[in-house]
């Protein structure tokens, strides 16, 4: 039970599609969604395959609690060979596609091969169809979503669609699922459009069975409580979003500005969730309208917002005239803090382009920082950029660079590349702010010395998601570590990534973990699924995952020369705020880590650890 037990498998290349069982065994190993998917996909592809070649495989993947009961239950993750990163990607999302899937009976689809002509997929209950997708390829997400459920009748459908930028493989493209919900990171949307994907449509009308029912709602019912109780998930995130972070971090001293060159942004207060819930001087009204709840979701950190019609970005553009996805706290440090733009709406239109053409706002925020300090050195000139005055915060670039790379047009095609090719081109790849090609998300890590050891360990490049110390180090949960010192840390960062693997395989969201422990998240599982799901079983599960991930990883290439942060933070130190004078101290971390991991001093997974842990 909690599983659905069956797996779609789309084979692209010759447009057959076909029901297959769940293998039962790798699911008591390895759970759902991103341990389960990646296990399937490590099984099936070369791992030195090109990311957006045929040998490639796409997995859209949900966990046993997605489409349930519990809190958050709603989340599903795309898993491939990082197009950005040629890592093992597994990209997660929210919204409501993930539940759809799973009340159509299926735990997971893998994408084979490549469609001769571009195709969108319908999967309704048991029917699952290729149709011709010609008069919608060349246009946005927003476009597709609305095309689809009227040429099908059905505005219950939930799509997860590619723009412009996922066809023409700009290498941060994503997956827009619900209009403004997205697979976001490691370029999984390029592999969508390398597969001619442009679409994958669901209705489900059936449900999720659990184990035991009276249990099940027990255990999440016990859940909810905890969540509602905590300051985080209870009233934080409610009422300010993930935006509630961006006063905290600038003060803390780990916000990234201007390509990291300082870490506190004089415009942070212009920016942040309090601003966006200040009404404006030119029309009386707020940025933010509301926060809204993906499937299932007892915090509701998701944000409405609506720009003044007035504002340059948005006039005589009607398709942004009405609300949409608000700015969470990572859009708005990459479009703002990173670039020196502190004009809020001007960054709110920005990320509705993100959302509307499927771009990451992490990486293109990041890559767009970086070429601007190749400007800002004359390694870029106006003539280059095609015209754009490519200076730090300067609004008017970032809202035409945004425009180019959502349609992979002039000089959107070189951002298109993300930071590393980018820097690379032109000289200066140490100015690429990234670890295995994927761009840094929002803290420095000069100011949050674990999160300098949790970028350069990721398994998917740089990532706050996979080991967010800045729980512990800034928010004092679980418990308060001090941000500016090492000791400690490795053990902080191991815990969390295994702990986080496996919350990923559930099918719950990671930010439940604000309040919750796998002690609270434990129970769930094991009322929903046979099998004996403890706590001590779950982080063990987690543990696996991360190993699994780092194998694929190595045999594609990647050594501990790989686990390494850009020479700018472990060689200059942060210049104000609490972290001033320092650097991160990953060679302190990385030896004590390995250690940690079972692994050899060149970071390989010994055999004593893999047969401990049966990967």
């Amino acid at each position: 039970m909690g599983w659905a037990r069956k797996i779609l498998r789309v084979n692209l290349s010759n447009g057959t599609v076909k029901s297959e069982p769940l293998n039962m065994d790798w699911a008591q190993k390895y759970l759902g969604q991103r341990g389960l998917a990646t296990k399937y996909l490590v099984e099936e592809i070369d791992p030195k395959t090109d990311p957006l070649g045929p040998g490639n495989k796409l997995i859209f993947a949900t966990g046993p609690l997605t489409g349930t009961a519990a809190s958050t239950g709603g989340r599903y993750s795309v898993i491939t060979k990082g197009a950005l990163t040629n890592a093992i990607a597994c990209s997660n999302s929210g919204g409501y596609f993930g539940a759809e899937l799973k009340f159509a009976g299926w735990d997971m689809i893998i994408f084979e091969g490549k469609a001769p002509k571009p195709v969108y997929i319908t999967v309704v209950d048991d029917t699952c169809t290729i149709h011709d997708a010609a008069e919608i390829w060349g246009t946005s997400v927003w476009h597709t979503d609305e095309w689809i459920k009227k040429k099908h009748q059905d505005p219950m459908m939930h799509i997860s669609a590619i723009g412009v930028a996922g066809e023409k493989q700009v290498l941060y493209s994503c997956i827009v699922n619900d209009l403004h919900r997205a697979a976001g990171r490691s370029g999984v949307g390029a592999v969508m459009g390398s597969k001619n994907i442009k679409a994958v449509a669901v209705r489900g009308t059936g449900g999720v069975k659990v184990k035991d029912g009276h249990e099940f709602l027990k255990a999440t019912a016990a859940g909810k409580k905890v969540l509602q109780e905590n300051a985080v998930t209870g009233a934080g995130l409610p009422s300010f979003g993930t935006q509630v972070l961006m006063n905290v971090i600038n003060e803390a001293g780990a916000m990234p500005t201007r390509n990291h060159r300082q870490v506190q942004f004089e415009g942070a207060h212009a920016i942040s969730a309090e601003a966006m819930a200040t009404p404006r001087k030119t029309d009386g009204k707020p940025n933010l309208l509301t926060n809204q709840a993906c499937f299932g979701c007892t915090i509701a950190c998701g944000r409405i917002s609506k720009i003044d019609e007035k504002h340059f970005t948005i006039q005589n553009k009607p398709q942004y005239w009405h609300a949409s996805g608000g700015l969470e706290y990572e859009a708005a440090w990459a479009l703002g803090s990173n670039t020196g733009v502190d004009d809020l709406d001007a960054l709110t239109f920005v990320n509705f382009v993100c959302n509307e053409q499927g771009i990451d706002p992490i990486s293109f925020g990041a890559t767009v920082s970086a070429a601007m300090e190749l400007y800002d050195l004359g390694l870029l000139t106006k003539e280059q950029t095609g015209g754009i005055e490519l200076k730090f915060g300067s609004t008017e670039a970032l809202v035409k660079c945004a425009e180019l790379t959502g349609k992979a047009e002039g000089f959107g095609k070189e951002l298109g590349l993300g930071s590393l090719r980018l820097c690379t081109k032109y000289g200066r790849p140490d100015l690429s702010m990234s670890v295995k090609g994927q761009e840094f998300p929002a803290y420095d890590s000069r100011g949050i010395q674990g999160m300098g050891l949790t970028y350069a360990t990721s398994n998917r490049g740089a990532c706050h998601l996979r080991s967010y110390t800045v729980s512990s180090e800034i928010l004092g949960v679980p418990v308060k570590t001090d941000p500016l010192t090492t000791e400690g840390k490795p053990a902080l960062v191991k815990a969390f990534q295994d702990a986080t693997a496996a919350v990923d395989s559930t099918g719950l969201c990671v930010f439940t973990t604000f309040a919750w422990t796998l002690n609270d998240i434990a129970p769930q599982v094991d009322a929903a699924c046979e099998g004996g799901w403890s706590p001590e079983r779950m982080l063990e599960t987690g543990e696996r995952i991360w190993n699994m991930e780092r194998v694929f990883n190595m045999r594609a290439g990647f050594t501990a020369k790989d686990d390494n942060l850009p020479p700018r933070l472990v060689k200059e130190p942060a210049q104000t705020g609490p972290a001033k004078g320092l650097v991160n101290g990953l060679d302190k971390m990385l030896p004590e880590y390995y250690q940690l991991r079972g692994w050899t001093t060149d970071g390989v997974p010994t055999n004593e650890t893999l047969s401990r842990l049966a990967v």
